[in-house]
């Protein structure tokens, strides 16, 4: 009786454990704790190469270089640069350090799909970077250090795009404790269905974080408060500036790597090279090294004057472009903020010393200034409004924090037309700004619709051949494919034209000569953003496949009906996921 009586509860109990979300928000909370030991073990490690190349493994960088002699700072950096250059050059494809321009690119384009490898070797030399005094951030590196995992994880259990993609997700907020940033930049939607599990991993990550290093917040803020609602014009003309301030920083950093790329420096001696100009630079402001979040403490506490916070809006931004170019450090989150901190700083005496009656004190442009440009630089508007709400808790210094990254981000997309990290996707070919639709299509490959089986002849086919072969071929097209299965050309009736009914010409001509030559093709790992692209081109809907374009052997067709059905199918599962179904 009671076995009878337990079957219905194990009944239940086994549907649940076969239950889609219950299996996610499982994955979300290991993941989270996974994340939570990424960030960890980057911090330690960093810590381990800066006190290796400075002496101390301390985040107040600046006040540890400050007492240090000039050839220990261009050693540190020098030799950090050279470290990151060999690895960079000899482990990782590309030859680049990996941050989250590859996540985003992982998220849209490869299914949530990140090698391990390379996410362990980018973490490695990103963090030997910083500890070198590389003027970059870590939150970049450890947003990739934690997707690399929760990929991991994805591909050993073999998870479908829409889990992987949600995992993905869960091992960025995980790593950086950012529920909004892994939905805003990573996943590009709010569904309850992706934002429960990532809202769970954010916060084991968290908890397993601060158990480690203690519940410290990374900046230290003054009480302030909102004098008049007359500021906020104020708050929108800095909106303004902060998005000159981000144009003019990633104009200078693609500007940088282009003039880098065309000189004869090694690849693998750029970071050192990179790393002897920011050591210079760090010899007259050592602010400039590492992710600079003591200086910005400074600023939010009004400790420097007005020159001093434009010559260190400088040379952060020298430090952070030169670094950059050189490819010795990939973050970009912490030199916003620091940017910010300063062009705020520096506008909010400015605004006080003009209108000493309206303003807030500078303390409080410089919290507005950190927002706007970090929000218009990351393209995350609503994840850097949330992270100021989280530090302030001030719901009118939030209110201006809103009016100028909302002006700053709306310019700086009008004007240069990217964030920092799709204008670096869009470097290397990869344009995400088609929208969702258009990002599935260049997620899919020809290779996954491609059909191996076609119709074909010989070169030396006889009309009479040619013409059973089209007369029996499923699409009125047949191909022309030699004994070593190169494509020669394709057929259809309209190519024969006087030859199809003309029997008088079956002994002179075979199907070389009737063959269009050159015709369109596509190999399995063109995108069906691309087969679409070239069936409307050359208005034909049956396309060669072939190995690649050099040999033109085949490996088979890919129709329109079928690209068109696995597009449609993966919008229905794209809607599905963003609606929680």
């Amino acid at each position: 009786m009671r076995a009878e009586a337990l079957e219905p509860l194990l009944r239940r109990l086994g549907r649940l454990v076969k239950n889609e979300q219950v299996i996610l928000t499982i994955l979300a909370a290991l993941i989270g704790v996974g994340g939570g030991g990424c960030a960890i073990a980057f911090r330690e490690v960093l810590s381990l190469a800066q006190t290796v190349a400075l002496g101390s493994g301390v985040e107040n960088v600046y006040s540890v270089a400050a007492g240090l002699p000039w050839w220990h700072i261009l050693g540190a950096t020098v030799g950090g640069g050279l470290v990151v250059g060999l690895l960079v050059h000899f482990l990782l494809p590309g030859r680049h350090l990996h941050s989250v321009a590859e996540v985003i690119e992982a998220s849209t384009l490869r299914q949530g799909r990140i090698d391990l490898r390379t996410g362990l070797v980018s973490a490695l030399a990103s963090a030997i970077s910083l500890g070198a005094g590389a003027s970059t951030g870590r939150e970049g590196p450890v947003v990739h250090f934690g997707a690399t995992v929760s990929a991991f994880v994805a591909e050993k259990l073999k998870l479908g795009r829409s889990l992987a993609h949600t995992l993905l997700g869960c091992g960025v907020a995980a790593a950086v404790a950012g529920v909004f940033f892994a939905l805003e930049v990573v996943i590009g939607h709010y569904a309850l269905k992706a934002f429960a599990p990532i809202v769970i991993a954010s916060v084991a990550g968290t908890i397993v974080s601060r158990i480690h290093f203690g519940d410290f917040p990374a900046f230290v803020l003054p009480p302030n408060q909102i004098v008049s609602f007359f500021e906020f014009p104020a708050f929108a003309l800095l909106g303004l500036v902060s998005a000159v301030m981000a144009i003019v920083f990633m104009r200078a950093v693609a500007f940088t790597q282009h003039t880098v790329q065309r000189t004869p420096i090694p690849a693998w001696a750029q970071p050192a090279c990179g790393g002897l100009l920011v050591g210079l630079i760090a010899l007259v402001f050592p602010h400039v090294l590492g992710v600079g979040y003591e200086a910005t403490n400074d600023a939010l506490h009004e400790r420097f004057e007005l020159t001093f916070l434009i010559a260190l809006l400088v040379a952060k931004t020298a430090a952070t472009v030169i670094s950059l170019g050189f490819n010795f450090g990939c973050g970009v989150f912490s030199p916003s903020l620091f940017l910010g901190a300063m062009l705020g700083a520096a506008f909010g005496i400015v605004a006080t010393h003009v209108f000493p009656d309206l303003s807030s004190g500078y303390d409080a442009y410089t919290i507005v200034g950190m927002g706007a440009v970090a929000g218009a630089v990351l393209g995350a508007p609503i994840s850097t409004i949330l992270m100021v709400f989280e530090l302030t808790g001030n719901y009118e210094i939030t209110i201006a924090v809103m009016i100028a990254t909302v002006v700053a981000t709306l310019v700086t997309q009008q004007v240069f037309g990217h964030s920092f990290f799709t204008w670096q996707l869009a470097g290397r070919g990869l344009d995400l700004k088609g929208g969702r639709s258009q990002n599935l299509l260049r997620a899919i490959r020809v290779a996954s619709v491609m059909k191996p089986e076609y119709d074909a002849v010989s070169p030396s086919a006889l009309m009479i051949e040619v013409r059973t072969a089209l007369q029996n071929s499923h699409y009125g097209e047949i191909f022309v494919v030699d004994d070593d299965g190169r494509l020669h050309g394709t057929i259809t009736l309209h190519d024969l034209y006087d030859s199809a009914f003309d029997t008088e010409l079956d002994a002179v001509i075979n199907a070389e000569d009737v063959a269009r030559h050159h015709p369109p093709v596509l190999t399995p790992n063109d995108t069906l953003d691309e087969a679409i692209s070239v069936m409307d081109e050359v208005d034909e809907e049956h396309i060669a496949v072939v190995h690649d374009r050099e040999g033109m052997k085949v490996a088979g067709f890919v129709h329109q009906l079928d690209v068109v059905t696995t597009y449609n199918q993966a919008v229905l599962e794209a809607r599905a996921e963003e609606q929680g179904g």
